[in-house]
């Protein structure tokens, strides 16, 4: 790992400079597995035992906050409440989005399946079973793409304008009544919430730490709402396509993006290029998250992309998925 933090700062170095990326500038061989002794088995077994006692001078950790934390914040910060609408009326405008800019069905429909098991729910958060609602947050992942409420907070402060300018001309269209009331009081709400997300540089570490706080959680509501939640993640997906055409890559499947989506953007285009596809993923990974994620561990770029693809390829089966496919077959209908 020493090694692997070395040639990084060699490649960091070499990319500022415009300069090549080389075959020598990565570790080519893959963490050496423990070959040494195994523990005796009651010395396994007490090691066991010590390992799972309590330790009352570590505080435990705070728990994530939930959907109805992030709801909660909206309320109290923003006096904002997200409209709900209907599982397929929210695919729908999903769809329409994403067909608008460019995405197409397959890139949407197999991330979703990725990032949700294709059962997904507009407000499903990352640990909690959309269907059976059980288990527990393991991060602020929420939605269809399952962004972090970071990314909530970053998307608002750069195209917070673009929003607001959409609402407006929602409400242009919109008659007298409980809509347009809905429609004028998220427009004040989005508009408390853009010059929050601009209230810090517009650096991710400073977005996260802004996420980190009872306010900034509340911006993370928006993407439970049925006008704002549809713009927000697709603009989201988006910004990866973009970024992958003016790299050269202009048609990425969706194993690709989510890639970038699980990579980081730049570091996900790294992979793709012909250089790094055949060595070892530890390189693109900081140790913790490798360790964590079995999806990564043992392989090499091209690996994790087919291991992603077939994954894919098991979920798109699920009844969301199917269900998300056929409403953008629906949409593509309409013109």
């Amino acid at each position: 790992w020493g090694q692997i933090e070395k040639k990084k700062s060699v490649r960091k170095r070499k990319k500022a400079a415009g300069q090549a990326i080389l075959r020598s500038d990565y570790v080519l061989e893959p963490p050496p597995k423990y070959t040494g002794p195994e523990l005796p088995g009651d010395l396994e077994r007490r090691w066991s035992v010590f390992q799972a006692e309590p330790r009352p001078e570590q505080p435990p950790p705070e728990p994530l906050p939930t959907v109805a934390d992030f709801l909660d914040s909206a309320r109290r910060h923003f006096n904002f409440e997200p409209e709900r609408i209907a599982e397929r009326e929210f695919k729908m405008r999903y769809a329409r989005e994403a067909l608008a800019l460019g995405l197409t069905k397959d890139q949407v429909v197999r991330v979703y399946a990725l990032e949700t098991s294709g059962l997904g729910t507009a407000d499903m958060q990352a640990g909690i079973h959309p269907i059976t609602r059980k288990g527990k947050p393991i991060s602020t992942a929420l939605g269809y793409a399952q962004l972090l409420a970071a990314n909530s907070i970053n998307e608002i402060a750069k195209s917070g304008d673009s929003f607001l300018a959409r609402l407006r001309a929602l409400l242009k269209r919109t008659g007298e009544g409980q809509r347009r009331a809905r429609l004028e009081a998220k427009i004040a709400a989005l508009k408390a919430m853009v010059a929050t997300a601009r209230s810090v540089p517009r650096e991710w570490s400073r977005h996260v730490a802004l996420a980190g706080t009872d306010k900034g959680r509340g911006i993370h509501a928006v993407n439970l709402d049925g006008d704002i939640g549809p713009w927000l993640q697709v603009i989201k997906l988006d910004g990866l396509r973009q970024l992958a055409a003016e790299h050269g890559r202009g048609n990425l499947n969706g194993a690709e993006i989510e890639l970038m989506n699980l990579a980081g953007p730049a570091t996900g285009l790294e992979m793709m290029t012909p250089t790094a596809r055949d060595v070892p993923t530890t390189n693109f990974f900081a140790r913790g998250a490798y360790a964590r994620n079995t999806i990564v561990r043992g392989k090499s770029a091209a690996e994790l992309i087919a291991a992603l693809d077939q994954r894919m390829d098991e979920n798109v089966k699920n009844a969301g998925a199917v269900e998300f496919a056929e409403v953008f077959d629906a949409v593509a209908r309409e013109g």
